[in-house]
């Protein structure tokens, strides 16, 4: 009797636990897609979709009419460090700019599946930042460029918060750190739990600001948008 007792014990804390984690699971998705809803007062024109992960993905544009798209990463790739979410802006330009590609990347560890820098195929000399800072780009930056560039990422760069910084012909993209994970959940269930029900409005304005500030860097006459007869 005792051995049936306990069995059936057993069972109904087995049904317990399957039923608390899947309430659990049900309510970590319903907060990630909730992250980005600050996002809504400063875009025109704001949508949303979800990523296969269900972080969302928002889309709007700014003051001047350009597009920017709002995205959320969970790294939890660096297993001595506390999982990171990141934000990631990206700016897109009306019309493809007759520009280069270079881009620059703090505190590398080769683990950033999320980083266009890793594909770059020139290595470049990065500014003096006081931290490690990887810097490529795709070969046709002049000294001059580079220079300028340089001295830009010293000043995004100086913002701890910032991890990557991107120009391409196209778009400019800033990652942003939204928020770290909490220690114990990291520790001792391996979870990464982020401490925030919505990424804050004044992080992701100042996240899109050095998105719009890094895409009028290299704005030289050579460098005008490319005519649509071309």
């Amino acid at each position: 009797m005792t051995y049936y007792l306990l069995g059936i014990f057993a069972l109904l804390s087995g049904a317990w636990l399957i039923k608390a984690a899947i309430a659990g699971h049900r309510g970590a998705m319903l907060h990630r897609r909730r992250l980005l809803d600050e996002a809504y007062g400063l875009l025109d024109e704001p949508g949303i979709t979800l990523a296969p992960d269900q972080f969302p993905i928002v889309t709007g544009r700014i003051a001047d009419g350009r597009q920017v798209r709002l995205e959320l990463i969970a790294d939890t790739m660096v297993t001595r460090r506390l999982p990171q979410l990141w934000l990631k802006v990206t700016l897109l330009e009306r019309e493809a700019r007759i520009r280069l590609a270079l881009g620059a990347l703090v505190r590398p560890t080769g683990s950033e599946y999320y980083s266009l820098v890793h594909g770059f195929p020139e290595w470049m000399e990065p500014p003096e930042t006081g931290v490690s800072l990887l810097m490529r780009g795709d070969g046709r930056a002049s000294a001059e460029q580079s220079v300028a560039v340089g001295k830009h990422f010293q000043k995004l760069f100086a913002d701890p918060k910032v991890k990557e910084a991107v120009i391409t012909s196209k778009a400019t993209r800033v990652i942003y750190q939204a928020s770290q994970g909490g220690r114990a959940a990291h520790m001792l269930l391996r979870q990464a739990q982020f401490p925030l029900d919505t990424v804050p409005a004044d992080a992701i304005e100042h996240a899109i600001a050095l998105a719009l500030g890094l895409s009028g860097v290299l704005t030289a006459p050579d460098q005008l948008p490319v005519s649509k007869a071309a």
